[in-house]
């Protein structure tokens, strides 16, 4: 479905709650149009400055920036900016206009704003866009060896040292203000396992702030697929389910190998001793603090579009190729991931291989090794030698997603009991889709539903923060599926999270080198 919407209102977009969102701005130049794309979960993707072409009914790359004088001319109407300004956007064009890929979205945005701004002689906008240029100038680019490259390469470093040389004081921090769109730090989301009790598996009361077990059935109970929600006893220890654990959800459990980590004794307000981690940073890494990332609501937002299969898994085998039509189970090997900054993208997954060094994974992770290997990241697909696999849905979930995100715009706000319910029982509902212990009667027995289902929400996780390290911030640790830590100036957390108490949106808080790392409700 393509919903097209003439407004900016924050409230109205939200409710659209949309898989893709291309949002068109106007600039203070009719001819120009500034056009971003993003995406639930992962923010802004991408962003550049079009021209409208109404005749054909389309967009153009923003025309080109009025030929340089020569001597003999007399100052050009509108004609803003140095040479080391007009060098730097004629060597970024390639790339400001999509022609190139390769920059990271936010120097892309930037380098765009430049050429607008001299196109349009906007010397206002000229002079915003002095720290942010000056930011983007100053951090080192990975930037192709050809001559575009270099090009763009030797422009940024000629800006770099024009500032250095006549420019006074140091750019600007250019994130947001400490606190700014922070929620109050009683409200926590921490993925938390509950234990599940006796009754559990009974439906909610009438009344009931978030009746989420009733709701996670209707959801797959109206799937026209007819799932089977509860495999047999007698087929439990056969087939697909004993090749199912834990490990397949494919958290990161991560800390940087510069970075030291020690599990530290803590008294809680309520007198209950417990344990965290407490993590020294090297001085090489330079002055900062802990940016704690708290991701709000992982699995009932992964439930948006996870893949799954909604009857039962077949015996498959080994595959030359991912099926995207299908869904399940598959023994990969484990791709070599060389980087230092990042953990492996299966996570500790990795941790158990087989004797043939091999690993189950869902498709969760499979998509994510295809994007990867698009993108260039890891050098090839690993061979999938086995697979138990079925037709997939990604929507099996999205009827009780949809309602898990409409309840806590409403009850984050009031808080308070209602809202600490609306969290226990959505994880109670969750976490019943493969109980641990065999006595704990459940509507639902579905291993890979589960497994699948957290593996999302894990691959999300490590999608965003690895987006935020492409752009250059230190990633120190990454947790679970919620919690993620970079070292950051105080009170800017990384640009490439949205702060909210939505879905997709995250909690940013901040603590000095050295102190306890607070976890749940701490």
């Amino acid at each position: 479905m393509l919903a097209i919407v003439d407004s900016a209102d924050p409230t109205l977009l939200g409710l659209l709650d949309a898989d893709v969102m291309v949002t068109l701005t106007p600039t203070e130049d009719s001819s120009k149009v500034h056009v971003t794309v993003a995406e639930r979960d992962f923010g802004t993707i991408g962003s550049a400055y079009l021209s409208p072409d109404l005749l054909h009914a389309r967009f153009l790359d923003a025309t080109a920036a009025p030929a340089a004088r020569t001597g003999g001319e007399g100052p050009a109407q509108g004609s803003v900016g140095s040479a080391v300004e007009q060098e730097l956007s004629d060597a970024a064009l390639p790339y400001t206009s999509g022609a190139r890929q390769g920059l990271p979205a936010s120097v892309t945005h930037v380098l765009a704003a430049l050429r607008t701004a001299l196109a349009g002689g906007d010397e206002a906008a000229l002079a915003e866009l002095g720290p942010s240029l000056a930011e983007t100038a100053a951090a080192p680019q990975q930037l192709p060896n050809d001559a575009e490259g270099r090009r763009l390469a030797a422009a940024l470093n000629a800006y770099s040292t024009a500032v250095s040389a006549g420019t006074p004081g140091q750019p600007a921090a250019t994130g947001p203000a400490a606190g700014s769109g922070y929620v109050p730090d009683d409200e926590d989301d921490a993925e938390a396992e509950v234990e599940l009790q006796p009754g559990d598996e009974e439906d909610e009361p009438e009344g009931a702030p978030f009746p989420a077990l009733k709701l996670l059935k209707d959801a797959v109970g109206r799937s026209k697929m007819h799932p089977t929600r509860v495999i047999r006893l007698e087929d439990r220890e056969s087939g697909p389910w004993p090749l199912i654990s834990e490990h397949m959800d494919g958290e990161p459990r991560w800390v940087h190998p510069d970075v030291t980590s020690t599990r530290v004794p803590f008294i809680r307000e309520n007198g209950k001793r417990v344990r965290r981690d407490r993590l020294d940073v090297p001085d090489s890494f330079g002055d900062g603090v802990l940016c704690l990332i708290d991701r709000n609501g992982s699995y009932p937002s992964a439930c948006s579009a996870v893949p799954l299969v909604p009857n039962k898994l077949l015996h498959t085998g080994p595959l030359e190729a991912f099926d995207k039509a299908s869904a399940g189970i598959y023994l990969i090997d484990i791709p070599e991931w060389n980087r230092t900054d990042m953990p492996h993208p299966l996570g500790r997954i990795i941790d158990r291989p087989d004797q043939q060094g091999r690993v189950w994974v869902t498709t969760p992770h499979i998509k994510q090794l295809m994007k990867l290997v698009r993108e260039n990241h890891l050098a090839a697909m690993p061979a999938i030698h086995d697979s138990w696999t079925g037709k997939a849905n990604e929507s099996l979930f999205k009827p009780f997603y949809e309602a898990a995100r409409k309840a806590r715009i409403e009850l984050v706000q009031a808080g308070g009991d209602p809202y600490k319910a609306y969290k226990t029982r959505l994880s109670i509902a969750l976490r019943l889709l493969w109980p641990k212990r065999k006595e704990q009667k459940s509507p639902f027995w579905r291993p890979d539903w589960r497994m699948s289902m957290v593996a999302e929400a894990s691959v999300r996780h490590w999608t965003v923060a690895f987006k935020a390290v492409q752009e250059g911030h230190t990633l120190i640790a990454l947790r679970n599926v919620d919690a993620a830590v970079f070292w950051t100036p105080p009170g800017t957390p990384p640009d490439t999270y949205r702060i909210g108490t939505g879905f997709g949106e995250v909690k940013a808080k901040f603590i000095q080198p050295g102190e306890m790392i607070p976890e749940g409700d701490d």
